[in-house]
């Protein structure tokens, strides 16, 4: 049977990529949030609801060696940006894609790594397009 946590994980990878291409022509927050008529502030907050629903699953014994993420605080902001779409901060959101998803993507590639997947098989997921973004996977 698979371990669901690779589907958890690869969709958190596949959103940090997403959210990367999605903001990294910008240099300030307000570029962000105001570009495209918030199409590409929308997109990437709802992508980090996806981050913030799919660690949750990720089972904790895997999370467990990985304190440096703040997993609570990940969740956290998931509920609140689904829950206050007036009250989103362009810095906060600014901050966490810049500071925190690259930490984040460091963490989800090495538990990828840790569960020792046949590469087969994660050539297999990486050739579907929902997971497009992750061909680097293929090289770890």
């Amino acid at each position: 049977m698979l371990n669901n946590n690779v589907i958890y994980i690869l969709t958190v990878l596949e959103a940090i990529e997403k959210i990367s291409i999605y903001s990294k022509n910008f240099k300030t927050p307000d570029e962000l949030y105001w570009a495209n008529d918030q199409i590409n502030f929308n997109a990437s907050v709802n992508l980090l609801i996806a981050i913030g629903e799919e660690t949750k699953k990720i089972d904790s014994n895997l999370k467990f060696d990985y304190q440096e993420i703040h997993w609570k605080a990940i969740c956290g902001l998931r509920d609140k940006v689904a829950h206050n779409y007036r009250g989103i901060d362009p810095v906060i959101i600014w901050s966490v894609i810049k500071d925190e998803l690259p930490i984040l993507k460091i963490a989800m590639v090495s538990m990828i790594k840790k569960l020792d997947l046949n590469k087969d098989l994660l050539k297999e997921f990486i050739d579907n397009k929902y997971y497009k973004h992750l061909t680097y996977l293929i090289e770890v």
